[in-house]
């Protein structure tokens, strides 16, 4: 059984509202999701989510409520690569200080402010708002953050490093496949942060996390080492983070969005869920903190500027997981893989001679289980690319060959 199996997700957004929220209530129903487009389900909630293993205890760092309240890396596209900045040389005299790292990098952290689309509180007629970090990565005014943190803005304002606020609005997100979002001010010449080599880090390596800690804690620094890499966290019965950098530099709610730095002064990954122990044992945990890995977060924020959309490979049906107790159930042929319950008309799934009621068990040679979501599986292949689909028709193996379309 893998360690984050039975990871759910449960929200703490005001009034407890947004299609999290609601998600959570029926968290042990059948989930159908649209491949490709899939429905929605990745790791974040309407501004802030907190996972926990079956009854609590395993969160993300949630921005608290109001003011006093973030897979394998992907080949950029050539069309969009100039985007960002290219990262620095090692210094000669060798790695910075921590001192150093936050003078180079901490004037590109803001805080993110999310107005609610909420009913406001009918006492103060103040409409509800939570915040987050982010971090600047584009002289233009781009900020990459996490989508549980804009999640549901009615509207956005970016407090930067002194204290000075701007307007913000949303360029794209890449939900549900990712956690990350792109927002944008105007204007030009802000100092940004450099986006480093993710592939290149090295357990025990140091790094340091900048973030809004609470919302009322800005540039707030706490430092750790990288201690493990590729972690996969189990958030849903249908998706898991997979790719993750794993630390035990303290992330607090509020630092969601925020980056986690090495001693080059480059970001290397942006600050995602943090695990507070297990509902099962009732054990406590310190030091569990995860960050998506920057060469994920490159390919994504290159995209959303250039297009406002990442493309994603798309199947086109709607379907269920299956697992064990479910295959049990209903005396299915097999334990794993998805359960067709539609077919969109006029895509792949439909033209390849997918069915109704077949159940997909692997995609290119990739098995399709409880730790390898749909979703996850996909992601490793791209758009256009030929397919051998391995799926079950009433209780024969067949193979079909798909050729998958883009996302819409």
């Amino acid at each position: 059984m893998s360690a984050w199996e039975s990871v759910s997700l449960e929200t703490r957004r005001p009034q407890g509202t947004g299609h999290w929220a609601r998600r959570v209530v029926a968290a042990a129903m059948l989930v159908s999701l649209l491949v490709g487009a899939l429905g929605g389900f990745l790791a974040g909630g309407a501004v802030a989510y907190v996972m926990a293993r079956v009854a609590g205890g395993v969160s993300a760092p949630t921005p608290a409520q109001g003011i006093s309240v973030l897979p394998a890396t992907q080949p950029t596209t050539e069309t969009t690569r100039p985007v960002l900045p290219t990262p620095l040389p090692v210094p000669q005299e060798g790695p910075l200080t921590v001192a150093d790292v936050v003078q180079r990098v901490g004037p590109a952290v803001v805080t993110v402010i999310n107005q609610l689309q909420t009913q406001p509180n009918p006492w103060t007629q103040e409409a509800p708002q939570a915040s987050g970090s982010g971090v600047l990565v584009d002289p233009r005014g781009y900020i990459v953050t996490n989508y549980h943190v804009v999640e549901g803005a009615a509207k956005l304002t970016v407090i930067f490093h002194d204290g000075t606020n701007r307007p913000a609005r949303l360029i794209g997100h890449d939900y549900p496949f990712s956690d990350l979002a792109v927002i944008q001010v105007e204007g030009e010449g802000y100092p940004s942060a450099v986006l480093g080599n993710s592939d290149d880090l090295l357990v025990g390596e140091t790094v340091v996390a900048i973030g809004s800690a609470l919302g009322d804690f800005r540039n707030t620094v706490t430092t750790g080492v990288v201690s493990g890499l590729g972690r996969t966290l189990k958030v849903s019965e249908d998706v898991s983070m997979e790719g993750m950098i794993q630390t035990d530099a303290a992330i607090n709610h509020g630092n969601s969005g925020g980056p986690l730095v090495n001693l080059r002064g480059e970001v290397i990954g942006i600050n995602t869920a943090i695990i507070r122990g297990s509902g099962l044992s009732g054990d406590v945990a310190e030091g569990l903190g995860f960050a998506i890995p920057s060469n994920t977060v490159r390919y994504v924020v290159e995209q959303l500027i250039a297009r406002g959309k990442v493309v994603r490979p798309y199947l086109g049906i709607r379907s269920i997981t299956v697992n064990r107790s479910l295959a049990a159930y209903y005396d299915l042929p097999v334990d794993h893989g998805v359960y067709v319950r539609e077919v969109i008309p006029d895509t792949p799934a439909a033209q390849a001679g997918i069915r109704q009621g077949d159940i997909i068990t692997a995609i290119g040679g990739l098995t399709i289980d409880e730790d390898h979501p749909l979703i996850n599986v996909l992601s490793h292949f791209e758009t256009g690319q030929r397919v051998q689909v391995e799926l079950n028709r009433n209780g024969q193996t067949l193979q079909v060959e798909v050729t998958l379309g883009e996302r819409p």
